[in-house]
């Protein structure tokens, strides 16, 4: 395993790295670890020049500025991760939650994990890495309230919107829809893709689509 972690703070870098290291102790792994947005775009070029895989990269979104490579944040080495290493899990860890914030983040970077500094606990990285395995997503409780709060306040959805995916949690095929809402076809499945675009951001399956609203607490596990 190979990770990459990126954070202004040399003491919280060196606790992400002992936390990983313990739950990675039967694994060979390497850290590959910046501080700045210069020494991320160093490392990541690096890695690149010498076709070496990089698995899992932790970054923090405040990062001191590199303005000769347009790199100002750690949503922008996200991109850079993105574009060189297309198989990496990117973890966004950051103080900041603010719902339009969270948001922005989400649709920039869609991240396997994001989480909010004031989640993180040794109880949290077993849990990222137990996800990341499985090729799940990992969202902190701080940010899923962010998320969630925005799309509240934000989203176009009506109590048609709200049955289409009920339906679909419970099992109804969307062929069938028209005999529960009275809707067309055709205008169901655009209010569908409709909640896709807003809910995960990219193409993705009914199931997707409700995993991701069960998550976010806007619909219920059972009726």
């Amino acid at each position: 395993m190979n990770f990459l972690i990126v954070d202004d703070h040399p003491l919280i870098v060196d606790s992400y790295v002992a936390l990983l290291s313990t739950i990675e102790a039967n694994e060979k792994t390497n850290f590959h670890l910046a501080y700045n947005c210069e020494q991320a775009y160093n490392t990541i070029v690096k890695l690149k020049a010498i076709e070496t895989r990089l698995d899992v990269a932790f970054i923090d979104v405040s990062l001191p500025k590199y303005e000769e490579m347009n790199l100002r944040s750690g949503d922008d080495i996200g991109s850079l991760v993105q574009r060189h290493f297309p198989n990496c899990s990117i973890i966004i860890i950051s103080m900041h939650n603010e719902p339009v914030w969270v948001n922005r983040i989400i649709k920039i970077l869609n991240p396997q994990g994001f989480i909010s500094k004031n989640d993180i606990n040794y109880k949290s990285f077993p849990l990222i890495m137990e996800a990341i395995t499985k090729k799940d997503t990992y969202y902190s409780k701080t940010i899923i309230e962010a998320q969630k709060e925005f799309i509240i306040k934000n989203i176009n959805w009506d109590e048609h919107d709200s049955k289409i995916l009920q339906l679909i949690a419970d099992g109804i095929k969307t062929k069938h829809l028209t005999q529960y809402i009275p809707l067309s076809l055709s205008t169901i499945e655009k209010r569908k893709a409709n909640l896709k675009k807003q809910l995960i951001f990219q193409g993705g399956s009914d199931a997707d689509l409700i995993e991701r609203v069960k998550k976010m607490g806007l619909l219920s596990n059972s009726r």
